[in-house]
């Protein structure tokens, strides 16, 4: 994997929201207009990029970019692509590198494990993906996805944004790059690359959608449909927007023929599934603020052999599949901590630190505990969160400072590159609510401010952030509760930006980190997410 393509990949992400803000309203829609029950784009409207899938008789298979939290490689199920659940992970971690564990002034943000690439071959599911930190290539293997027990292979390098095609006669082949797309040949049980098989697949990629090309063709996705060689690309010409290219062949190693299939709202990156009576959909993805990178689907038909992506041309609003409802519980959810186990729905920022959080020293708790001293909220250990999502939401936690120590800070956060939280700081052992965020910049650097704070008696607190990410506003307001009913706002408006310091969409986030000394800990007793 070369670095410069990573960075020209980030880079370009940045550029996106100028390019694309005022094309998001488009009326289409490949729905009866009789219908009552529509499904409505986007599918899933919260950080889910990347994707991935495959239909596995009536049962759709989802993955997608997991960056720095863990676990890693989210795989959600579906049964009318509308609706999407999350079962499993294919990974606990992946390392434990200084990197990874946010040691020694070291974090992965914005980095760590990108696009993953899902296949069902001889009755198993594979899954495979590449971690940058690392620097190596991954494969994940299971009979069945729902019970999370995934084998996993290894090998350098990290082969950045890959498809992998299983042929027939049993060998396997990766294909990836950015403009220059190449291809080689797997060992089969998926140990590394056959020595000397690696060749150039299609010299310029990016070319069907012009010469003038600011993000070179990647995110390759390959299928093979009716005999025929089908790979996908997402390119973006300079002064435009993202844009889909697909190649076909009758020849898995060529001579391809490409040409532009979408160009609608900067919607892009994906590949094609069927319906089991045989309906197609391309699953692609938008830029759409700092909620993130959202999944869209796009009908598809055929002509000539090739796949005709939308409705005259454009992405609709609309779609000719059940009604996509609430994404509580299948992709965020409220906990009350009760279980044994986490739901699928947390991650943890970085590798957990297993010692230092319990669902069951205090039973009906989550504690986090704190063993260090750190002077940014941004390497708060074992910081658990999840998805934000659109058009607005609201996430809200009750927390038990009893445990705290003085300097301790914990709390509800809103976690990304720009960042703002409402928690408890305790000072010369005293009790306050904070307001915290790091909107503001000195020398082209966020740095993080206490912009508000009010004593606190009690011991307990409730903390809550709403979010409004309709039309772009990405808008968020902090408040506290001594009862849970009557609240009052805490700290300016926060106003969240997609950065690419760190890649990913806004997440809530529970935390707990010292300033003086270790040993405190925080218990929050529930956390509730709602629309």
């Amino acid at each position: 994997m070369k670095r410069k393509i990573l960075s020209i990949s980030l880079l370009s992400v940045a550029l996106f929201f100028a390019s694309c803000g005022s094309n998001q309203n488009n009326n289409a829609s490949s729905v009866d207009s009789s219908a009552t029950e529509r499904c409505t784009n986007p599918v899933i409207w919260a950080d889910v990029p990347d994707l991935s899938m495959v239909r596995v008789g009536d049962t759709y298979y989802l993955t997608s970019t997991t960056m720095h939290m863990n676990p890693g490689v989210p795989v959600m199920t579906s049964k009318d692509l509308a609706n999407w659940k999350i079962v499993s992970y294919c990974y606990d971690i992946l390392g434990n590198q200084d990197e990874t564990m946010l040691l020694n002034g070291k974090n992965t943000y914005g980095s760590g494990s990108w696009a993953s690439c899902i296949r069902y071959v001889n009755n198993k599911f594979v899954v495979s993906t590449f971690d940058n930190v690392t620097n190596k290539t991954y494969f994940f293997t299971t009979d069945n996805p729902e019970t999370g027990n995934w084998e996993r292979h290894e090998f350098k390098p990290a082969l950045h944004d890959h498809t992998v095609m299983f042929e027939d006669d049993g060998h396997v082949y990766m294909i990836n790059g950015n403009g220059k797309l190449s291809i080689r040949e797997l060992q089969p049980d998926f140990s590394g690359v056959i020595e000397g098989t690696e060749k150039v697949l299609i010299e310029n990629a990016s070319k069907p959608a012009g010469d003038d090309i600011m993000l070179g063709a990647e995110g390759s996705q390959m299928f093979k449909i009716n005999g025929k060689y089908y790979l996908f690309n997402i390119v973006w010409p300079r002064g435009g927007m993202r844009t889909v290219v697909c190649h076909r062949a009758d020849n898995l190693f060529g001579p391809y023929e490409g040409k532009v299939v979408l160009q609608d709202k900067g919607v892009a990156q994906g590949g094609l599934v069927d319906t089991p009576d045989g309906k197609w959909f391309a699953y692609l993805f938008g830029d759409r603020g700092a909620v993130g990178r959202i999944p869209y689907l796009v009908p598809v038909e055929w002509k000539d052999g090739w796949p005709v992506f939308g409705v005259d041309g454009k992405v609709p609003d609309e779609l000719n599949l059940p009604k996509n409802k609430s994404l509580i519980p299948g992709i965020v959810d409220s906990d009350d901590f009760s279980g044994d186990k986490l739901k699928l729905v947390w991650q943890w920022n970085h590798n957990p630190v297993n010692e230092l959080w319990s669902l069951s020293e205090r039973k009906g708790f989550m504690r986090l505990k704190t063993d260090r001293i750190d002077d940014s909220f941004l390497f708060s250990r074992n910081m658990l969160t999840q998805r934000t999502f659109g058009p607005k939401c609201s996430g809200s936690a009750l927390l038990d400072a009893a445990g705290l120590k003085d300097g301790d800070v914990a709390g509800l956060a809103l976690l990304a590159g720009r960042f703002g939280y409402i928690g408890v700081k305790v000072e010369n052992g005293k009790r306050f609510v904070v307001a915290v965020n790091n909107q503001f910049e000195e020398d082209y650097k966020p740095i993080q401010k206490e912009i508000a704070s009010v004593a606190l008696d009690a011991e307990q607190v409730y903390l809550k952030a709403d979010c409004d990410f309709e039309n772009q506003h990405d808008k968020a307001v902090f408040s506290y509760s001594l009862d849970g009913k009557e609240w009052k706002n805490l700290g300016d408006t926060l106003q969240m930006v997609y950065r690419l310091d760190h890649f990913m969409g806004q997440r809530f986030a529970l935390f707990n980190y010292s300033t003086k000394q270790p040993g405190g800990y925080a218990d929050f007793d529930w956390f509730k997410i709602s629309e």
